[in-house]
């Protein structure tokens, strides 16, 4: 997910965004763990997803 389509995104959808990229963090580390994973750099790429998400979010909070 870009930056720029986080920016776009609202509040509600944030949060339901933020959860379901922790959901598949844990399923992906879930599946690293029982070496079922094929691709880990998607471990990463969700990694840098909430960090997004939650960079915007408190952006939002600092600018009301």
């Amino acid at each position: 997910m870009k930056a720029a389509e986080i920016r776009e995104l609202s509040a509600d959808d944030l949060q339901s965004k933020l959860k379901e990229a922790r959901e598949e963090l844990f399923n992906l580390r879930f599946q690293m763990a029982t070496s079922q994973l094929d691709n880990t750099a998607r471990v990463k790429q969700v990694k840098k997803d909430i960090a997004r998400i939650l960079t915007e979010m408190r952006a939002r909070e600092l600018s009301a």
